[in-house]
Formats: C-alpha cells, structure tokens, sequence
C-alpha cells in the first residue's frame, strides 16, 4: 500500500480572502524542513500551536498562520487529523486495511 502524498480537506468554515472563499484546503506531506521547530509528538497529539506551524509550511492554496489561528475549530481539527494521518508507519496502515475488510461482510 503506498502512502498518500497529500489529502485534501472540505472546510466547515470557508476562509474569506477579499473575494475569494477557501473551502478546500490541499495538505501535502510534510518534509523533515516543513517540521523544524516542531516535535513530532505534538503533532501526533494534535496541539493547536504546533498545527498552526506547520499547516502553512505545506498548505495549497497557502495559509498563513493568522489564517489557521482563526478558523473553526472543527477544520482546525480536521488538518490536525490529516498532519497526523502522515505519521501513521505503513505497516500499521496495512494492518488497519486487512482488519477492516475482514470485518465487513460479504
């Protein structure tokens, strides 16, 4: 199973810029340089702070920081979720992929 490379995020709460609305936020995975001043656990642990460093490092269209600062918060989970979902090791991805289609039914 290969990795994503990016995962796109419907916002709940578009982002007003002048005329334009951002609704779809596109998060590409991050490179050891996107991540310098942040821990790999805070990510993983979702904190705000470390989100907020990191989303505009790897974000298209790009975010700036104030931009992630005042989102909704359920978006701000959202990217969180996604960040984290690149550090999941591709054997556990695998392992989660048999175990869920070995529990649907036929």
């Amino acid at each position: 199973m290969e990795k994503n490379q990016s995962v796109t995020v419907t916002l709940d709460e578009p982002i007003q810029r002048g005329e334009d609305k951002i609704t779809e936020v596109v998060l590409r995975r991050p490179k050891a340089g996107a991540l310098r001043g942040v821990s790999l656990m805070e990510l993983m642990n979702m904190q705000t702070d470390a989100i907020i460093k990191v989303v505009p490092r790897v974000s298209s269209p790009t975010l700036n920081e104030p931009d992630v600062a005042g989102m909704d918060s359920a978006d701000l989970a959202q990217l969180g979720i996604a960040l984290a979902g690149f550090f999941v090791p591709r054997a556990a991805l695998e392992a989660a992929k048999k175990a869920l289609s070995e529990s649907l039914p036929e």
